[in-house]
């Protein structure tokens, strides 16, 4: 017998080392995570600064997901997916293209109602055009900056100017004279409320949310009987491959902590669609 490793044995450790090194360094076993799951989130641009802190809440409530959230006027995001952008979840300023997307095949069960909002009329702070009551708003020369046809601000806007024009001592015409004074319509609400910051238009009719996200606009007092309720709702996408875990980040959106984070931000809570 001599000292010398039979060639056999030698083969035999050297695919044993070699399987050690490939576990180390190869493929993870299944079932092992590689990191937290990324949900991508479209939402209405009227929920931008509140979906900071809902992500911020989501990522201690479910820390193997994390949230990458873009923002847009729901109605270009509806398009978006329409066209097969990769959404895990949609959160709109309205129901009406929630319910679209669910009525072409497009979401994952029904639509959620998690939050609700009101209207508010913005000026800038200096109140060059003399804005003090929605009545102003018909007034000759005066400025309004609004949202594009399709954006929900839009529906809302009319149906709260129909309203007023309902009311005792608003003048014949108002709706029509609201109308002629429009000079821009913008992509998004948060464009319309810039642009009032900046002094670029006179007036403009924004949710409450964001006329209290702004110090640099003031608002003009609506008569409570003519303000309008808006409903958001979302949808998990259908083409989403994290359905699950979509699924459950919308239903938190209705819990306790989630609700009080829209709260801060002076959302109500969430009410049947009107």
């Amino acid at each position: 017998m001599t000292g010398r490793t039979p060639a056999i044995v030698t083969v035999l450790l050297a695919t044993i080392v070699a399987g050690t090194v490939a576990a180390g360094c190869g493929t993870p076993p299944a079932g092992a995570s590689d990191g937290p799951t990324e949900l991508t989130v479209y939402a209405a641009a009227s929920l931008k600064e509140t979906l900071g802190g809902i992500s911020k809440a989501y990522a201690t409530a479910a820390p193997g997901i994390r949230l990458t959230v873009s923002t847009a006027s729901s109605s270009a995001l509806r398009a978006q997916i329409e066209q097969g952008a990769p959404a895990d979840v949609f959160l709109s300023a309205d129901t009406t293209q929630p319910a679209a997307l669910v009525d072409a095949g497009l979401a994952a069960g029904e639509a959620l109602v998690f939050a609700g909002n009101r209207l508010a009329i913005i000026v800038p702070v200096a109140d060059p055009a003399g804005i003090d009551t929605p009545a102003d708003l018909a007034s000759p020369g005066v400025a309004i900056v609004a949202a594009g046809e399709a954006v929900p601000i839009t529906r809302y806007t009319t149906e709260l100017i129909d309203g007023l024009a309902g009311l005792e001592g608003y003048p014949a015409g108002f709706a029509k004279a609201v109308t002629a004074n429009v000079v821009s319509r913008e992509d998004d609400v948060k464009v319309v409320v810039a642009k009032i910051e900046l002094g670029e238009g006179d007036a403009a009719i924004v949710y409450q949310t964001d006329a209290l996200a702004s110090d640099r606009v003031s608002t003009v007092d609506i008569p409570a009987e003519a303000n309008v309720a808006a409903s958001y709702a979302g949808i998990v996408v259908n083409a989403s491959t994290h359905q699950g875990e979509a699924r459950a980040f919308l239903d938190w959106l209705v819990t306790d902590p989630a609700q009080a984070i829209f709260a801060s931000h002076g959302f109500a809570p969430p009410a049947p669609a009107t």
